[in-house]
């Protein structure tokens, strides 16, 4: 195995940190391996807000739930799909097509998944905030987003304090990888993992108020978080930025 596989293999979240920060070398390394990412037609449609301010960084964290280790990690960045700047580009162009958000959404994925594997690649840690759109309108208040601008996700990046989290189960290859066409649910296989997520979850540490000993399978995961995720002004939000009406 070569250690890029090795890396992606071992990805675990990080959620505590050293105060030490990154070197701008560090930070300049990180920034291309986002940047050199593939980008749909070479639209470049994503930006990303580096939040440096203490206080602003204390608001953002607020506004994400309270995550402590939003302020903890030496950088924090928020991926946010930005068709603003292509638009002043060719003003005469309707930006408000579902598929501009989609492509926005997938660019910035990638990016971030980037920034996260080069940051890894340097013995440094992150976990991504997807509490970034808990507050949305309010985070895109204080950023000063424009129209056409939406926050997707945050990446917390820093140099991991104690010892790297253990692998969390995923599912298995069987049921993601798919062979030419769709496969219906095998609950036989989904019982297995749920009974590894079990287990896994049992002997997660504790550590307040963030990691929390909830033992449960996957299946009960899925229950609990579809449906505290539901965002009912979601849409409005879109709309309002300019997205999302045709």
């Amino acid at each position: 195995m070569n250690n890029t596989l090795e890396l992606l293999h071992n990805h675990t979240s990080v959620r505590s940190y050293t105060n030490q920060p990154l070197t701008e070398e560090q930070r300049d390394a990180i920034f291309k391996a986002a940047n050199q990412t593939s980008s749909f037609s070479l639209l470049q449609a994503v930006s990303i807000i580096r939040i440096t301010d203490p206080d602003l960084r204390k608001k953002v964290m607020q506004l994400c739930v309270n995550q402590p280790y939003i302020e903890e990690a030496a950088e924090f960045w928020i991926f946010c799909s930005d068709f603003n700047r292509n638009h002043q580009i060719a003003p005469d162009v309707d930006i408000e097509y579902i598929e501009f958000l989609l492509i926005g959404s997938l660019d910035a994925g990638l990016m971030a998944q980037n920034a996260l594997t080069a940051a890894e690649s340097m013995g440094l840690g992150g976990v991504f905030i997807g509490g970034v759109k808990a507050n949305i309108n309010e985070l895109s208040e204080l950023l000063n987003l424009p129209k056409y601008v939406i926050p997707l996700v945050g990446l917390c990046i820093g140099i991991p304090s104690g010892d790297k989290p253990a692998l969390k189960p995923r599912l298995p290859q069987s049921m993601v990888l798919l062979e030419n066409q769709y496969q219906p649910l095998d609950k036989e296989q989904l019982a297995v993992y749920d009974e590894a997520m079990l287990k896994y979850y049992e002997s997660r540490p504790v550590k307040a108020p963030f990691t929390v000993k909830k033992v449960k399978g996957w299946s009960e995961h899925i229950q609990d978080h579809l449906q505290r995720s539901i965002l009912p002004e979601m849409l409005e939000y879109l709309n309002k930025q300019g997205y999302a009406n045709k």
